[in-house]
């Protein structure tokens, strides 16, 4: 889980793109691609 803390991204998650802003986050699942560009996010990795 990706939170947005500061600026605005631009995160592809299996080639399908969302626009994120401050205060927002999305869930990435493992091993699927996802490019990032830069701006300060908070992540959270949850393992089961």
């Amino acid at each position: 889980m990706a939170q947005i803390i500061d600026g605005e991204a631009e995160i592809t998650v299996s080639g399908q793109p969302f626009h994120l802003r401050q205060g927002e986050m999305i869930i990435m699942p493992a091993n699927e691609p996802h490019a990032l560009t830069p701006f300060k996010m908070l992540l959270t990795m949850i393992r089961s």
